[in-house]
Formats: structure tokens, C-alpha cells, sequence
């Protein structure tokens, strides 16, 4: 592994638990010897985790489109800024820099981003780990409805273990070290409705 993408909010938050977690984050990256991969801005939970990679002397790669480079306040300081065309652009390149996703507390756009990647693990366009990093919480509920989608039998039991949940950076990323996506048919069948 060589990069991890970082999907999370250009807000702050509420808590400041969000952004002490994203430089957590940031300097267990470094650490390692792994890049970041984010969206490109220079504010709220995105700006505290690039700036943690950076102060460590990591490396941060941002992309971001055109039309929010100026209202995310694209980062100045950043190892490489790719500046895009469309979201689905910039999504399409953090996918191909990266190696892991992680979300971290962000709203739609975080919810979206990092369960496309969910999405084309399952459909097996990569086996890339996805996880997410719950900071104060945040994502309990979040779990609790995937277990209700499991139960459901709208997701796989086997496909369960695609989404890791984790309270601390450091155990977020020893579980990429070792996932090994699952083996199995996407598709419920008739016999087993």
C-alpha cells in the first residue's frame, strides 16, 4: 500500500474531536510512509488532515474540481494539486492514486464518496479495503443501518466485512495491511430468497 484516499467534510464540524481525529490520521500516514489522497482543501476536517500529512513531511495529493477550487478553498501547500473538470473526474483520479479508502466524519459528499468505492469493491472493479474512522460516534448509526440492510438481505453477510469500522487511526489502517476482500457471487439468488 502506498496511498490512502481520505474522504471527509470541508466543515469543520461540531465536535473538534473531527479534526484532532484527522490529524491523527494524518500523522499515523506519515508514519508509515503512506500518501494521502483527499479532495484538495485547505479548510475543515479535509484542511486538518492534509496539514497533519504535510507537518510530518508526508506526501498530499489533492484533487478538486474547477468549481470548488475556490469555495473549498483549494490547499496551497500540497505535495501535487490536481484542479479537474467534474466530481466524476476527480473521484475517477483519487480512485486510481489510491489504495484504500477511509471516511472519515463529512456529510453527503463523504456518504457518497466512500460507498462508491463500497460499490465497485462488491461489483469487484478493485479490492481495495474501505473503512471507516468513527470519531465520537459518528458513524454508530450509520453501522447500525448497515447491519438493518444485512438483515434485510439487500447486502450479503459476505460482503459485510468489505466496510471496516474503527475507532482509532492506527487499528483503521493495520486491518487495510491485512483485508483480503471476500470471495463471492454479488447477487442473491432465487434460491435463496
Amino acid at each position: 500500500m502506498k496511498r490512502v484516499c481520505v474522504y471527509c467534510g470541508s466543515s469543520p464540524g461540531r465536535l473538534e474531536a473531527y479534526r484532532e481525529a484527522a490529524r491523527e490520521l494524518g500523522h499515523e500516514l506519515a508514519s508509515r510512509g503512506l500518501g494521502l489522497v483527499y479532495g484538495g482543501a485547505g479548510i475543515g476536517v479535509m484542511g486538518a488532515v492534509a496539514d497533519a500529512v504535510l507537518e510530518r513531511g508526508g506526501e498530499a495529493i489533492g484533487v478538486i474540481p474547477h468549481a470548488l477550487a475556490s469555495k473549498e478553498v483549494a490547499h496551497g501547500g500540497l505535495s501535487q494539486l490536481f484542479v479537474v473538470a467534474s466530481m466524476h473526474e476527480r473521484k475517477a483520479r483519487m480512485e486510481s492514486l489510491s489504495d484504500g479508502f477511509v471516511a472519515l466524519p463529512g456529510g453527503w459528499g463523504t456518504f457518497e464518496e466512500i460507498f462508491e468505492m463500497l460499490t465497485w469493491a462488491q461489483l469487484g472493479l478493485h479490492a481495495k479495503p474501505c473503512g471507516l474512522l468513527n470519531v465520537a460516534g459518528y458513524f454508530d448509526h450509520l453501522f447500525m443501518f448497515l447491519e438493518h440492510a444485512v438483515a434485510e438481505r439487500f447486502v450479503r453477510t459476505e460482503h459485510q466485512p468489505m466496510l471496516i469500522l474503527e475507532q482509532d487511526p492506527a487499528s483503521l489502517l493495520d486491518r487495510f495491511d491485512v483485508y483480503r476482500p471476500p470471495r463471492v457471487r454479488k447477487w442473491l439468488g432465487p434460491e435463496e430468497t
